[in-house]
């Protein structure tokens, strides 16, 4: 993602609701771990979209912080990444790929497994392209637990 404003916060996501939305093809079910989730920099992004509730990976996965964000890699020896879940309209994914950065190159938009109850309902989620060597593992979620401690 596009470095983006400062000012980040912990919010409770709503509580998961009961749909059947996930089978509209007209809508994208996204799954987001990093800026876009709630009381972050580019949740106003997802404003006017439907959240179907959290969402946890199947254990494939990495989170590394590269900053004002993280990025998630495939992973042999992964975790189960701790994210949210989006219904999107056409018009809000492309908004998201372009804040993510997908035609610069930074991430890549592709599918990505979740544990139950979601466990099949297709979902995407960006993917960072480049070397993580030089960032700092996150461990399951973004920021760390020891970050999301800190005062404000």
């Amino acid at each position: 993602m596009k470095p983006a404003g400062k000012g980040f916060s912990i919010m409770a996501a709503p509580p998961a609701e009961s749909t059947t939305d996930h089978l509209n093809p007209e809508l994208t079910l996204i799954f987001v771990y990093g800026s876009l989730k709630r009381g972050y920099a580019l949740h106003y992004l997802l404003n006017s979209q439907k959240n179907p509730g959290a969402a946890i990976t199947k254990p494939l996965y990495r989170l590394f912080d590269l900053g004002s964000y993280p990025g998630m890699i495939e992973w042999p020896e992964g975790l189960s990444i701790h994210g949210e879940l989006y219904l999107v309209d056409a018009d809000c994914l492309a908004n998201l790929d372009e804040a993510e950065g997908v035609a610069e190159g930074y991430y890549v938009r592709r599918e990505v497994l979740l544990e139950p109850p979601h466990e099949n309902w297709t979902a995407q989620a960006w993917f960072w392209l480049d070397s993580v060597s030089k960032f700092r593992d996150c461990g399951s979620s973004w920021p760390s637990d020891s970050e999301s401690l800190k005062p404000a």
